[in-house]
C-alpha cells in the first residue's frame, strides 16, 4: 500500500476519487424552521389538519345536494385561508400577527398611551432650566434609608 491521500479517507478504499456533497448552511440561523412530521412544520401541521376538518366533512355533506363540482369549489374555498395561514410570512411575522398589526394602525385610536414632556417648548416659553433650579440629579434623587438596611 502507499501513502494515504489527504481528505476525509473514503475515497481510498473504492479506488475512485469521490466529492463530498455541497450542503448550503444559512448564516442567519434564525429562519431555520424545526420539523415535526412529513418535512411539516408544526404550525403547517395544525393549520393543514384544521383545513382537513373544515373542508372534507363540507364536501362529503354537500355533494349530493350541489353536485361533485359545487362541493370540490366550496371546499377549496374553505380550505384555502388555512394554507394561506400555514405558508404565508413576512419579514419573520405569521400571516395573522401581519393582519393584527395592519387592523391596529389602522382602526385603533390615534391617541397615544404615552406622552412625553417637550423641554424644548418648555424652554422656549421662558421656563428656567433644570440645572438652573438649584438642583442637581444627585440632590433630587437622594433619599434617606429606613433604620437597619444597608449601609
Amino acid at each position: 500500500m502507499g501513502s494515504i491521500p489527504a481528505g476525509d479517507g473514503a475515497h481510498f478504499l473504492s479506488g475512485k476519487e469521490t466529492f463530498l456533497p455541497y450542503v448550503p448552511v444559512p448564516k442567519d440561523l434564525t429562519k431555520v424552521k424545526t420539523k415535526v412530521a412529513l418535512n411539516l412544520t408544526k404550525r403547517q401541521l395544525i393549520c393543514f389538519g384544521s383545513a382537513a376538518v373544515v373542508g372534507l366533512p363540507t364536501y362529503f355533506l354537500t355533494r349530493g345536494a350541489l353536485g361533485n363540482t359545487v362541493a370540490v369549489f366550496l371546499m377549496i374555498g374553505l380550505m384555502l385561508p388555512f394554507f394561506f395561514l400555514s405558508m404565508f410570512e413576512r419579514d419573520g411575522q405569521a400571516a395573522e400577527k401581519i393582519l393584527r398589526n395592519f387592523i391596529r394602525a389602522r382602526y385603533w385610536p390615534g391617541t397615544r398611551p404615552y406622552k412625553t414632556e417637550n423641554l424644548y417648548k418648555y424652554l422656549s416659553e421662558g421656563g428656567t432650566p433644570i440645572a438652573r433650579q438649584g438642583k442637581t440629579a444627585a440632590k433630587a434623587t437622594k433619599r434617606k434609608r429606613p433604620a437597619g438596611k444597608g449601609k
